[in-house]
């Protein structure tokens, strides 16, 4: 689990029928199991909001004004720079999302102390966790989640093929680019080089630097109110200092008052030392303002420049930039003036220099074509693999007869090729398919499979996947519909070996499946039907033997149902 992030705590308040909820999670599998309608699915739709699911005003318990949700991860050390470089703020490799709901439907959602959008959060969390339940099962049907998934499985096999694909990609849609731009232009080519020369001519003469605009207004404000900025600053040192009724000195006179008693009494100690504190901090200020106060001067000339400085800018941007604010129009117009010596060059080659760029277009097609060949090579392998991995997983969960196919399909590259073929991703269409029985047909997945099957091949592939992808927590709601018995208990020691590898959170009504957990709560409504902070309760020892009891009986106290419920518990080993 070092290695991987996990989800620490759940916390819920008026969401549903829960009123107060707080669940902290172990790793390994956690399940959490109850009597239908207790509120179980709520906890995974609090965590679908913090996870920036859609909210729905719906979901605010009656009579609540709004309802929140968060979650606390640790949070991998090999995860933090790219979640700090998304926005997250982290606390000691800690992460702490939230998201409220207004009765009126607005909503809040906040990442690490942070206000974000909602969307961020779903990038944030993407590679943390992941929720499967029916709707999640859905989305295995499209082809791009086939890819995803092919793409995990794959990991560094297929990641750096498709990395050196995509840099030809984008090598090669940037020479046809400047390939387009620089036909286009030929008809107006002198008066383009002579726009771009005066425009490079004039900037190495602004000679701008970077945020040169904030920092002159800055400058600017300050010098024009030198009297008042002194003024202020000979008061505020003045009503600290002043002899007889100062800050500093009612102080001293209170820390001396505190000094000669606070032996007497413990309690004082910390007042003391607060105002001790304060002593020290307004005298270190009164210095500073002092010195703030003789470093002030007014500067006439100095103030001109500046003024002429600003007019120049100005006007160098009314010219030349766009109506963005003054630093980002100069950083825009750098950028400009860095490359126009070569788009200069590329004007002034004229048929040329056309020549030459579909030359070097030429080149750059025959390595994207290249590059294109090794990825499907390298998806069509991993393809293999994860065809006899997922089958030989399924084949224990009640399919014994089902096969599952990864097929990668891409044009004939013998052939002339068009562009539409190339994608920022490559050229291959992924199918996921299974076939029912020996002799039958491959069928498409969305077409071939129940929703039961549909959750049972979900969970053969995360546990295939899981070994190779750092996702840190898999959720899994209704990953049983549809089986029991031996099927059952094969289920729950998937999810076990999976939890192995990641954090594993499951919703069940099976028994078979609550036996192999680490962490198992149990949700109970009080007798209004709502769930308050006790209706979540984590189970141990003779408790959870009752629960399981409970579950394969449907009744309270049955001795047959115990002694199979310690049955059951003793798979795990």
């Amino acid at each position: 689990m070092s290695e991987r992030s996990f989800l620490e705590e759940i916390s819920i308040r008026n969401l549903g029928v829960i009123e107060q909820s707080e669940l902290e999670l172990g790793p390994g599998l956690n399940v959490l199991t109850g009597e239908t309608g207790a509120g179980k699915t709520m906890i995974l739709t609090a965590l679908s909001l913090v996870l920036g699911g859609k909210s729905d005003s719906a979901l605010v318990r009656h009579g609540a004004d709004r309802l929140s949700a968060s979650a606390t991860f640790a949070i991998a050390s090999s995860q933090v720079q790219g979640l700090e470089e998304l926005g997250a703020q982290l606390d000691a490799n800690s992460l702490i999302i939230s998201r409220t709901v207004n009765a009126d439907g607005k909503s809040k959602a906040v990442c690490g102390g942070v206000t974000v959008p909602a969307g961020t959060l779903a990038t944030i969390s993407q590679n943390l966790i992941e929720i499967h339940g029916q709707s999640a099962n859905s989305q295995i049907t499209k082809t791009s989640t086939q890819r995803e998934l092919l793409d995990r499985f794959g990991g560094a096999a297929i990641a750096s093929v498709l990395s050196a694909y995509q840099l030809s990609y984008a090598n090669y849609l940037e020479i046809k680019a400047r390939l387009a731009d620089l036909k286009s232009s030929s008809s107006k080519r002198d008066s383009d080089i002579a726009q771009l020369r005066e425009f490079i001519t004039a900037w190495a003469t602004l000679k701008a630097v970077r945020n040169e605009c904030s920092a002159t207004e800055d400058e600017i404000n300050r010098l024009s109110s030198v009297e008042d900025l002194r003024i202020a600053s000979q008061s505020a040192k003045e009503a600290l200092e002043t002899e007889e009724s100062g800050a500093l000195t009612l102080l001293h006179s209170a820390r001396r008052a505190l000094d000669s008693v606070k032996a007497k009494d413990s309690r004082l100690e910390s007042i003391a030392e607060r105002v001790s504190e304060a002593v020290f901090i307004l005298d270190d200020a009164a210095t500073d303002l002092a010195s703030y106060a003789t470093g002030l001067e007014a500067d006439p000339r100095r103030l001109d420049a500046l003024h002429e400085r600003k007019s120049q800018l100005n006007a160098f941007i009314k010219k030349w930039g766009g109506a963005g604010s003054g630093d980002e129009e100069l950083v825009l117009l750098a950028a400009k003036a860095k490359s126009g010596k070569e788009v200069i060059a590329d004007l002034e080659g004229g048929d040329d220099r056309i020549a030459e760029l579909e030359g070097s277009l030429t080149v750059a097609k025959k390595d994207l074509l290249k590059n294109a060949k090794l990825l499907t090579e390298a998806r069509g392998k991993q393809a293999e693999k994860l065809s006899d991995l997922v089958t030989t997983e399924i084949h224990a969960l009640a399919m014994p007869h089902t096969q599952f196919f990864v097929e990668v399909s891409s044009p004939d590259y013998s052939a002339n090729l068009k562009e539409s073929d190339f994608t920022q991703l490559g050229c291959d269409e992924i199918s996921m398919l299974i076939r029912a029985h020996t002799d039958g047909p491959k069928v498409a997945l969305g077409k071939g499979a129940s929703g039961g099957e549909m959750s049972r091949i979900m969970l053969g592939l995360e546990v295939v996947i899981a070994q190779t992808h750092p996702v840190g927590t898999y959720v899994f709601d209704e990953v049983d519909a549809g089986v029991g018995g031996k099927a059952a208990i094969e289920v729950g020691k998937r999810l076990h070996q999976l939890s192995k590898q990641a954090q594993v959170i499951v919703v069940t009504h099976l028994p078979q499946v609550a036996a192999w957990a680490d962490t198992h709560f149990v949700v109970k409504k009080s007798s209004d039907g709502s769930v308050v902070a006790s209706g979540v309760t984590k189970v141990q020892d003779a408790d959870r033997v009752e629960e399981i009891a409970r579950m394969l009986a449907g009744l309270e106290e049955s001795t047959s149902a115990r002694e199979h419920a310690s049955e059951l518990l003793a798979l795990r080993g």
